[in-house]
């Protein structure tokens, strides 16, 4: 059965010329970016057992199937950000994806932003940890404008009267 529908990951191909061989698993991830975006796939389509499959098999023993089975059923997955790659998937045998899949769950609009690592096995790439990555440090680039100072944009008057 041919699946032309667009891809869950967003690349621009359809279902069957971009994670759907991956996910049937008649071709193998050519790379932790392939891998990722068949993962992506795979929870938005609820294909579990490509999850499970792709988790490199030294972390499987902390694996939450049903855990992870209720979000991917539960959401409804509208969108992934590839966000940074390293590794060359050609001569290392570990790379990184950082991304941020972005889904909805009981009418709320959400985002996971991870960095993902990747390790090869034997010439297959699998999903090996995740970090969540927080919002970075806000950094100013000009002095901070106290509450009593005049304010920056000219007026004369406070700023907390003003632009505060």
């Amino acid at each position: 059965m041919s699946d032309s529908t667009p891809c869950p990951c967003q690349s621009g191909l359809n279902y069957d010329a971009c994670c759907g061989p991956l996910i049937k698993g008649t071709s193998p991830a050519a790379s932790p970016e392939a891998l990722m975006r068949a993962r992506y796939s795979a929870f938005a389509r609820a294909e579990m057992p490509y999850l499970h499959d792709t988790l490199h098999p030294g972390q499987r023993s902390d694996y939450d199937e049903a855990g992870a089975t209720t979000w991917a059923r539960e959401s409804d997955w509208t969108g992934l950000e590839i966000l940074n790659v390293t590794g060359n998937p050609e001569t290392d045998k570990s790379g990184t994806v950082e991304f941020r899949a972005h889904y909805r769950r009981n009418n709320e609009k959400l985002e996971h932003h991870e960095l993902a690592e990747f390790r090869k096995t034997n010439g297959t790439w699998y999903f090996f940890d995740g970090k969540m990555v927080s919002p970075g440090q806000v950094r100013r680039d000009s002095p901070k404008v106290g509450r009593n100072e005049p304010c920056p944009c000219g007026s004369g008057k406070k700023y907390k009267k003003c632009c505060g």
